[in-house]
């Protein structure tokens, strides 16, 4: 019975090891935050939608406001970053609770091929930046062979 009760929380143990490379291996696929490094920074959680004509970005930015936003383009990749200062107003006294994220940010992402940087337009509303990058038309040949 002791042995049988120490190989059932062994598996447990390996089955959460497993579970937790796994759900780290899909988030870094998709260009977020693993484990390792969620304690260490934060970046804001974004949606990226595309259809034929551009590529629409929108980031939750709760707190911000536009002028505590940087963006930039560098070597293919749009890089949004940003600071958020805690309240003045909280620096007496004790917090017992603090959930809201607090600090420096930045995000980086990959530029395809067919985005005009030249044109991409940001817009700040209601805590949400929502980037609208425009592509251009494919381009290409054909190539015969002789």
């Amino acid at each position: 019975m002791y042995l049988d009760s120490d190989l059932g929380r062994f598996e447990n143990a390996v089955s959460r090891l497993f579970d937790g490379f796994w759900s780290d291996f899909d988030v870094a696929k998709r260009g977020g935050t693993t484990r390792a490094n969620r304690n260490n920074n934060w970046h804001p959680q974004i949606d990226v939608h595309e259809n034929d004509n551009e590529i629409t970005i929108c980031a939750d930015l709760p707190g911000f406001t536009k002028d505590k936003i940087n963006l930039d383009v560098r070597d293919n990749a749009l890089v949004i970053s940003g600071k958020l200062e805690r309240d003045e107003k909280y620096k007496e006294g004790t917090t017992h609770i603090q959930e809201r994220r607090y600090g420096s940010f930045t995000r980086t992402l990959s530029l395809p091929s067919n985005v005009k940087a030249e044109n991409i337009t940001a817009k700040f509303e209601h805590g949400v930046l929502e980037l609208k990058l425009p592509k251009s038309a494919p381009t290409g040949m054909k190539i015969a062979v002789q």
